[in-house]
């Protein structure tokens, strides 16, 4: 077995090391040969991978430097002195070297020695010390099995440590491109580097392997590198009774590697000096802490030129991963092995069962992108295979046959990516995986490593949304589908995308307005018809919310699915810095009966969620009836009417800033009576000024006395007509023609296309506000004033109709059911304000409390009359007596609704889908 000797060896090459070296006692003289001595105690060949008397920073020193006596970055600092040293002041000494180190060089652990004592001191256990005599040493090479890989795997997850190890091969990368080695040629060798680089730090070579060949075998000028390295890629395809006689001693030294991974031959890529020592610079790291989930997604990211400026925008967490995969499928399948392990009777029958019931197990991730998925579940299974094999075993693993004993294995991982790049690298990412989780077996004392790679998961290159998923892997052998397709709202879509969704959605009516994501959705529920196959899916939390709710989740609940288990809106975050910051659910449903339900709420979306159980799971992830809830011209209650403001179509020639104003007032002072405050949403929410010159009242005699007027006017009618561009010149007839309606309009160029002057009480509604805000700040218009369409008008509004919908009843609906604009809410009449469900026959006394409420949330604001709505409103900025003023309003409406407050917005939801439900039964009957 490449690198690793059994632990009956290695005490007996410690015990002869003893008698090599115990009585020795000067510091330098021998040193460096009682060090290559010990190394070799652990079957390590000390030239591959330690340094002695390296250069280094040394806080101690006056000079400000030192040497560190031996050193294996990543691993252990070795400070060596003569026999009766002070110990302790050693090791101060060797941990000031850490100020000079880079991040992935410090080591997991420190030893000082004075040829007869060691003190061992394990950083990565809070720095735990150790001490013994040399005699005692075969007693203690225990503390030294993470040199060779005997140890628990803790496979460091680190963003930063992930990030440096791509670094590094980002700069490989762009070396090899800038001298011209580019496309596939290049993905491949690099996926065969790491691959390499990582075989040298976990036992698949013999440690340090590939770093003594580079470093022996090939030019210091790199000028053979590439030929080198095409050689060794050959040797590592070539099984080792094949090979041929007079081989390299150093290149027999390779195993069989097999999979696949090595058999394609590739043109050689010539090297320089500079990139030969940058492949050694990667050689230095420590490639065995890595997580292969974590740095597949990393290493992708480098083949683009945008994104290698910011590695790890893309990296998602494998907390994150967790959460989908644990209610998918990990949390029932540690339960079950938790039952059988107690089991008093039958249980290494049961336990047999259930090792062959993993080993069963199929999945399927039909957007992989390079396996982040794929690896964490088949990580995750390998470890509750893992502990079963401890408990039928026993721990008495002397006579078992390990090959035997190993079921669970990569080719139960299928996938589906678009391009070829990150699909190699999931491949590769997938057999790291297990290699490490191969390691995990030195906890039972055993050895395993899976060569040559007898077995290969499935990643098909191709669109998910256009190939047969039963070209992958049939229904009948697949257990889970899982994953995270791509978000692309539908105005964002390509004109391939938009193909792709015509494709998929065909005759299910309004699929326009869906988001991309929902296509695998769909997929999925076609190939899932009559099976048990369980999915889950990370998306957008807009597929839940406004119009695309009616049109996706109708249609699949028609066709027999159910939603097992559901994460409402949570923060799916990079940890890396300058990532995206997305809100999202993930949905776990199937087509077959599922009696068990869990919703997992977040009460801060970047927090933890509470796990509630729910008796059934609708559209919007609510344990509540399935209610589609379409767009509508009529409200369901008996409600005030709501309208969009005035739509001038005007090209802004009636539009002005009070400087645009003035000045046309000097030329045309008759004017000034047909000005009005102009209304749109930035201007509610911000105390914009802005002005329109309404002309629509105005007789054609008095058009005609003010010639500046009447210029606007033709203005506007040429405008409508496309024969001029907009005041702002952004919209020019040479590349936007003007619709049929449009030139209509140019007939009466005084009145504009859409007008709603409401008079008296009427409540004026941002369509866009910040979803930051607790409440949308709603307040009432002025008749003298005239409103754009980007706001809403509700005309003949009481306060009462002030007070709901100011409320945090009206805010939990507009939540769940409004649209958005990137993140911020979408109001909309037809679809948030016509279905919002009111409160059933309030008293007066109810109507008179929620009246009051609002005066005082109007008489709050009133006392920072300098300040703008979007500053009273903003969560960092909002008053505490205009805060306080909407938690009694909060009450009030409550209880108008329920006779007392509600726990929070889910509670409201359910309430108001159970009152919306009664209502659409209510209206139903009516028309009958």
């Amino acid at each position: 077995m490449p690198g690793l000797l059994s632990w009956n060896e290695i005490r007996a090459r410690a015990q002869s090391f003893v008698n090599e070296w115990q009585f020795e006692v000067s510091e330098r003289a021998e040193s460096q040969s009682f060090w290559n001595d010990f190394f070799n105690v652990f079957g390590i060949k000390r030239r591959r991978v330690v340094i002695f008397e390296k250069k280094a920073a040394n806080l101690s020193n006056i000079s400000g430097k030192g040497r560190i006596d031996a050193f294996w970055p990543g691993n252990i600092l070795i400070e060596h002195k003569s026999r009766g040293s002070d110990l302790s002041a050693a090791a101060v000494q060797a941990a000031d070297y850490f100020h000079g180190l880079k991040e992935a060089e410090l080591p997991r652990a420190i030893l000082v020695c004075d040829f007869h004592r060691f003190n061992f001191i394990d950083l990565d256990n809070q720095g735990q010390e150790t001490t013994f005599t040399i005699s005692q040493f075969p007693d203690y090479v225990g503390l030294f099995g993470f040199l060779v890989g005997y140890e628990k795997q803790v496979i460091r997850e680190t963003i930063d440590l992930n990030l440096e190890a791509t670094k590094l091969m980002a700069d490989i990368h762009v070396s090899l491109e800038e001298a011209g080695f580019v496309g596939h040629q290049l993905e491949v060798l690099l996926v065969r580097l790491m691959f390499c680089l990582f075989a040298d730090d976990s036992a698949i070579f013999e440690k340090g392997l590939f770093r003594e060949f580079i470093e022996t075998r090939t030019h210091e000028d790199g000028s053979d590198m590439g030929s080198k390295l095409n050689t060794l890629f050959e040797v590592l395809d070539t099984p080792e009774d094949r090979r041929q006689q007079h081989m390299d001693e150093m290149l027999k030294a390779f195993p069989y590697i097999d999979g696949r991974l090595f058999e394609e031959q590739i043109r050689t890529a010539f090297f320089d000096s500079q990139m030969r020592l940058k492949v050694l610079g990667a050689c230095d790291f420590n490639w065995g802490q890595i997580s292969p989930a974590i740095f597949g997604s990393l290493f992708q990211s480098i083949m683009n030129k945008d994104e290698r400026r910011n590695l790890g925008a893309h990296y998602t967490s494998e907390g994150n991963i967790l959460r989908l995969i644990g209610p998918l499928f990990l949390d029932e399948l540690w339960k079950e092995f938790k039952h059988l392990r107690n089991l008093k009777i039958g249980k290494r029958k049961r336990l047999n069962e259930f090792h062959d019931k993993l080993a069963q197990l199929r999945f399927l991730d039909p957007a992989c992108g390079c396996g982040n998925f794929l690896v964490i579940a088949y990580r995750e299974l390998r470890a509750l295979e893992l502990e079963v094999l401890k408990e039928l075993t026993d721990g008495e693993t002397k006579s078992i046959d390990i090959r035997f004993l190993i079921k669970v294995d990569v080719d139960q991982m299928n996938g589906i990516e678009m391009e070829e790049w990150p699909a190699r690298i999931a491949e590769t990412a997938l057999w790291l995986t297990d290699h490490q989780m191969n390691r995990k077996l030195l906890e039972m004392g055993l050895v395993y490593l899976r060569l040559p790679l007898l077995k290969s998961p499935r990643i098909i290159v191709g669109n998910a949304l256009r190939i047969d998923w039963e070209s992958v892997v049939s229904p009948n052998e697949l257990s889970y589908i899982l994953g995270n397709p791509p978000f692309v709202g539908s105005k964002y879509q390509s004109a391939e995308q938009r193909s792709d969704m015509k494709l998929v959605f065909q005759n299910v009516a309004g699929y326009g307005v869906l988001d991309y994501v929902t296509a695998w959705y769909k997929k999925a529920a076609d190939f899932i018809r009559n099976t048990t196959i369980h999915c889950a899916f990370v998306s957008t939390n807009s597929i839940t919310q406004g119009e695309q709710v009616g049109i996706i989740w109708s249609w699949l609940m028609a066709n027999g699915i159910e939603i097992y288990f559901a994460h409402r809106t949570f923060a799916w975050d990079s940890e890396a810095p300058g990532a995206a910051h997305v809100h999202v659910v993930i949905i776990g449903f199937g087509a077959s009966n599922n009696k068990r339900k869990s919703i997992y709420d977040y009460k801060d979306i970047k927090g933890d969620p509470q796990i509630v159980s729910a008796n059934q799971i609708n559209p919007y992830l609510l344990d509540g009836p399935d209610v589609f809830i379409y767009k509508r011209s009529e409200p369901v209650c008996d409600v005030p009417r709501a309208g969009i403001g005035n739509k001038p179509i005007d090209g802004g020639y009636y539009l002005f800033a009070p400087e645009e104003k003035e000045d046309f007032l000097k030329v045309e002072p008759n004017a000034a009576p047909y000005f009005k405050r102009w209304i749109g949403s930035n201007e509610f929410l911000n105390c914009v000024e802005r002005w329109c010159l309404w002309l629509g009242d105005a007789s054609p005699k008095d058009i005609k006395s003010m010639p500046h007027c009447a210029a606007l006017v033709n203005k506007v009618r040429r405008y409508r007509l496309g024969e001029i561009p907009a005041k702002d010149k952004s919209d020019c007839p040479n590349n936007k023609k003007r619709n049929e309606q449009t030139q209509k309009l140019a007939a009466s160029p005084t009145r504009f296309h859409v007008e709603n002057f409401p008079g008296g009480h009427y409540l004026i509604i941002p369509k866009v506000s910040s979803e930051r805000r607790v409440y949308i700040p709603l307040d009432f218009g002025d008749p003298n004033e005239i409103c754009s369409d980007l706001v809403i008008l509700v005309s003949d509004a009481t306060l009462y109709h002030f007070g709901v919908l100011s409320s945090s009843m009206h805010m939990a609906w507009v939540n769940q059911i409004a649209g958005r604009l990137e993140s911020r809410y979408r109001y909309s009449i037809k679809l948030v304000y016509n279905n919002f469900p009111w409160p059933e026959n309030p008293t007066s006394k109810k109507i008179k409390t929620i009246e009051r409420a609002s005066e005082a949330v109007l008489s709050a604001r009133l006392e920072y009359s300098e300040c703008s709505l979007s500053d009273l409103y903003d969560p960092l900025t909002m008053p505490r007596n205009l805060l306080r003023a909407h938690k009694e309003l909060d009450k009030a409406v409550d209880k108008a609704y329920l006779g007392k407050s509600f726990a929070g917005a889910v509670e409201r939801l359910q309430h108001l889908f159970k009152l919306y439900d009664r209502k659409l039964k209510e209206l139903s009957l009516s028309a009958i």
